[in-house]
Order: structure tokens, then sequence, then C-alpha cells
């Protein structure tokens, strides 16, 4: 029985191949790039892209991990229904718990909301912020000082190791049919409190520097950010003031281990605000 990992590229869907393929699982991993995905050799490679419907290679597939795209998850649907595909898992986000559910307004809900009418067995995982998204910090924690608006913002960031382990059990096991896991790392911390951390981590001195939201956002789209999508982060930190996230506690519960916490994947990823 074959799993397809779309987006296999991807920062998940890349990690997704390897837990699937740790767990025992057939994999065929869709990517557009296959030099860059460096694919284990385990994985049987099939290049295309949901981008491109008629790249998809679903016959024989008995499940898919569908990356979000919008865009052409309406078609992906109506292929994987003719190639008799029943069992789709779907990363999505947490931003569809924030009034989108069964929304074609939001991307994530759009998503949902075709692979539900489609009739498959669905699964969807909703993470939250990633920590990776922190490594946009790296210049200024070089510089040794990190500026920021909204610095007591406080929020759950998990680590797309999880997010793969997660997305890898719900493939590989009973039970997950019909179910929405809403991710989370296993700890709130702030903005000021993950650039604490990278200051413990690293041995090093890193000050924070607050910003105003007018400045933050000159900022954002000075860098070629979207108004649109530069407001809405605005708005998610700005909330998280209001009403600071907890975690979820799903990882732990479905992969029966700890989440990796920051100062955990700060370590990991070390060498690359040294």
């Amino acid at each position: 029985m074959t799993i397809l990992v779309t987006g296999a590229t991807g920062s998940v869907g890349r990690l997704v191949v390897d837990e699937l393929l740790a767990a025992g699982a057939s994999v065929r991993a869709l990517t557009v790039d296959p030099e860059r995905a460096q694919l284990p050799p385990e994985a049987e490679v099939a290049v295309g892209s949901l981008a491109r419907p008629s790249t998809l290679p679903l016959e024989g597939v008995s499940a898919v991990y569908l990356a979000p795209m919008a865009r052409t998850v309406g078609r992906f649907c109506e292929l994987a229904t003719e190639a008799g595909i029943k069992r789709v898992v779907a990363l999505s986000g947490s931003s569809v718990g924030d009034g989108h559910e069964g929304s074609s307004g939001n991307e994530y809900g759009a998503v949902e909301k075709a692979v539900r009418e489609a009739g498959f067995a669905w699964t969807f995982l909703r993470p939250g912020v990633f920590m990776n998204n922190t490594l946009d910090w790296a210049d200024m924690v070089r510089a040794g000082e990190v500026a920021m608006a909204y610095g007591d913002a406080t929020q759950t960031p998990i680590d797309l190791g999880d997010i793969a382990a997660v997305a890898a059990r719900v493939l590989t096991t009973e039970g997950h049919v019909g179910a929405t896991y809403v991710l989370s790392g296993p700890e709130a911390i702030s903005l000021r409190g993950q650039v604490a951390t990278l200051e413990s981590v690293l041995g090093k001195e890193i000050r924070f520097r607050e910003l105003t939201r007018d400045e933050q956002r000159a900022q954002w789209i000075g860098y070629g950010v979207p108004e649109q999508a530069v407001d809405w982060l605005l708005d998610g930190f700005e909330e998280t003031l209001r009403h600071p996230q907890v975690p979820t506690g799903v990882v732990e519960e479905l992969l029966d281990r700890p989440g990796t916490t920051y100062a955990e994947w700060a370590e990991a990823n070390r060498a690359v605000f040294a």
C-alpha cells in the first residue's frame, strides 16, 4: 500500500517522507525538484506538483499526505476520487479555527472544505506558528539585537519535525478518520522569551528592542510582504497579548513522547544563528 506525499520538497513534506519510511511505509514522493529534495533511495520519486494536477501519480496509491494548495485542490479531489483513493491527511492551519471553518476565503479552510465534501476518509492537521519562523532572525541574532513588535505576544510554536511525525502516525495507524488535530509546541513562550532562550543556548548577549506596530508594519512591507498578510500577522500577535496561547497537548498524546521545546529546537539550529 503506497502513500503519496505531495510537496515532498517542502519544509514539512520532506520530513513526512522520512517519518513514513522509518515507520516501514511504502512512499511515493512528489517533487518538482528531486535534486534539491535529496530524497532517500527507499522512496519512489515522482516529478510533479499539485500546481499541475495532470502530473499527479495516483495509480496504486492508498493514501495521500496533502500539502495545502487551495487553487488546485478541487482538481486534486476529482482525480484522486477517480483513482479510487480513500484516505487523505491534509496539512491545514490553526487559522481555520478563527471563524474560517468550511470557508473558501481562507486557504486552509478551502482545502479542508474540498477534501471533506469529496468524501475522503480525512484527517486535518492544524499546526500553529512554526519555530522555524525565527530563522528569519538570524542576522539580527548575530548582530546582538532582535527588534520586533509585540515582544510579549505569547504563542506555542511547534517544531516541523513534530508536525511530520504526527502526519506519519495518523497515516499509518487506525483511529484518526474524521479527526481535526490542532497542533502546538509543548510550551507557551513570548517573542521576548524566545530571544532569551536563544541568548542562553548561544551563550551570548542578545538584546530585545520593542518596535511599534507601525514600525514593524513598514519594515515587513519594505521586505515585500503583502500588506494584507502583514496586517494579519500583526493582528495575530496583538490577539495573543489579550489571549495568550496555551499548548494543546495533542502532539504528546499522539506520539506518546514530549514535544520539542524551543530550547531544543534552538540547540539543533544553533549553527544558523552563530
